[in-house]
Order: C-alpha cells, then sequence, then structure tokens
C-alpha cells in the first residue's frame, strides 16, 4: 500500500473511531431510524446535483446501498439505542473483518491461510466471551446482538465494493452520494412504523445544535468522506488486505468514549477486548511472523 493511501486509511480510521461517540450525542435526541434517514438525505442532497452518476448497473448500486448503508446503520443505530455502549460498538462491529473473510470465501473464492484460521477463533471466543459474560448493566444482549449483524451487513457490503470495483472505472464518490439515494426511503418507512409519526414530528420540532451537528459528521466526514475512501482502498487492494486495516477504530472508539462519555470496562470484557483484538493482529502480522519461522 502506498503512503498516500496508508494516510487515507488512518483519515478513516479516526474519522470512524470517533463516529460512535458522535452517534450517541445524536440518539440523545433523535430515535435510530429517523437519525438514519437525515445522516443518508444529507449524503445524497444537494450532492446528486453536483457529482455524476456512477456507471454501473443499479443492482450494484442497490445492493451497496442496502448493505453498506440501511442495513448496517439500522442495526447499529437500534443497537446503540436498546443499550450497546459507544465504546464496544466501536469494538463489535469490526467483527466485519471476519464477516468480510468468510463472504470472501464464500462468494469470491478466496483462500483461507492458517494465521486467518486462527485470528477467527480468537476474535470469536472474545465475541462470545463479551456477549455471554458481559453484565446487562454494562451492555444489553439485544445491542450486542444487532451490532454483530451490523458487522455482518458490513462486511457483504466489502464484498459488494470489490466486485463494483471488478466493472471498471468507477465514480467513487459517485457511489457514495447516489447510493444514498437508496436507504432514506426503507429507514423513513420503517421509523414512520414503529418509531410512529407523532415521536418523528417532535423530535424534528426539537431538534437542537447537538444533532444538527452529530448529523451533519455522519454525512459529510464519516459517510462521503470515509466511505468513498473505503471503496477507493478496495478497489486498489484485496479485500483481506484492507479490512484489516479498520483495526485502530476500537482502539480510538474506546478511548473516545471513556474520555467523552466517561464509558468503563469490567475485567471480563478488557479479556473479551483483548481476545478480539489478537485475533485482528493475527489476521493482519500472521503471515509475516509465518514466514519468518518457516
Amino acid at each position: 500500500m502506498s503512503l498516500k493511501d496508508w494516510g487515507l486509511a488512518l483519515l478513516v480510521v479516526l474519522a470512524w473511531g470517533v463516529n460512535f461517540v458522535v452517534i450517541k450525542w445524536g440518539l440523545d435526541e433523535l430515535p435510530p431510524l429517523l437519525l438514519g434517514a437525515l445522516r443518508f438525505m444529507l449524503v445524497a442532497f444537494p450532492a446528486v446535483l453536483f457529482i455524476k452518476a456512477p456507471n454501473l448497473p443499479i443492482k450494484w448500486l442497490l445492493a451497496y446501498g442496502i448493505t453498506i448503508s440501511f442495513g448496517q446503520f439500522a442495526l447499529l443505530f437500534s443497537a446503540m439505542h436498546l443499550g450497546m455502549p459507544a465504546g464496544l460498538a466501536s469494538l463489535v462491529l469490526q467483527a466485519q473483518m471476519l464477516f468480510t473473510m468468510i463472504f470472501a470465501f464464500m462468494f469470491l473464492g478466496e483462500r483461507w491461510k492458517l494465521p486467518q484460521v486462527v485470528s477467527l477463533i480468537v476474535a470469536a471466543a472474545g465475541l462470545i466471551l463479551l456477549a455471554t459474560q458481559t453484565p446487562a448493566s454494562k451492555m444489553t444482549f439485544i445491542g450486542f446482538t444487532l451490532t454483530i449483524a451490523a458487522a455482518a451487513s458490513w462486511g457483504m457490503g466489502n464484498i459488494i465494493n470489490r466486485k463494483i470495483g471488478q466493472l471498471g472505472n468507477v465514480n467513487l464518490m459517485g457511489l457514495v452520494v447516489w447510493s444514498a439515494l437508496i436507504p432514506p426511503i426503507p429507514f423513513l418507512l420503517l421509523s414512520y412504523a414503529v418509531e410512529g409519526p407523532e415521536l418523528i414530528l417532535s423530535s424534528l420540532q426539537n431538534i437542537g445544535l447537538k444533532s444538527i451537528a452529530s448529523v451533519f459528521y455522519l454525512a459529510a466526514i464519516a459517510t462521503i468522506f470515509g466511505y468513498s475512501t473505503w471503496a477507493h482502498l478496495l478497489k486498489q487492494y484485496p479485500a483481506s488486505q484492507v479490512a484489516p486495516l479498520t483495526l485502530l477504530v476500537p482502539v480510538i472508539g474506546l478511548v473516545v468514549a471513556w474520555l467523552v462519555l466517561d464509558e468503563t470496562l469490567s475485567m471480563i470484557q478488557v479479556v473479551g477486548i483483548l481476545l478480539i483484538m489478537g485475533g485482528l493482529l493475527i489476521n493482519v502480522f500472521g503471515h509475516q511472523v509465518m514466514r519468518r519461522l518457516v
């Protein structure tokens, strides 16, 4: 990976690490599905008036919008609304790396080597420990489950990104912006059905500066910048190489949540986190270690 792309990757990691605290701030005043709808409406408008649509079949635009945008964030926002702490959400969501590896094997024919198998086992053990041993006062099970589902949706989105990258010279900014036209529809329909018109109306009438700033950050920084850059990296490099670069996201997320939201961890959670981080590290550096040992 070039030095420039390393720099872009680190900026995305920083933006996505801070992102979880910003989501928590947004959820203080807005229900989760409405927050998702506002996020992607701001991503799409007015940008679609100035950015050319990507040259790709509509099925791939729909697939990207449903997985990366709607599926991931409908599940993640709902998880955090239902008791998933911001710091732990930033960690558990990195299970997307495991799902990316699994889906790449299933749909792209990418073969696993020993370090990848070990990383899956170690990280999965950490996720199971977090799910089964964390007290309800620290994390709700429904919040954890929805975050895992969000990670699976992101992982599938990474595979779709790879397929889109194989179609040719796709306008990546156009992909992010024009695909953002898709999620507001299911977000608004679900918000109306689940959250109700009264809550939607009262939330919009009483929206504060913190919520407005949160929506702007989620749209401009985390989505337009973050995902267009991520799509560029996935187009240039294998999914198994790019996905592990999110290793630093939970580190930033946990530290920022501790500093800003005063979130703390139990010893069981620390052990689970170490296992997950260990699994990610094995996936990133396992091949180099094996080559030196052999």
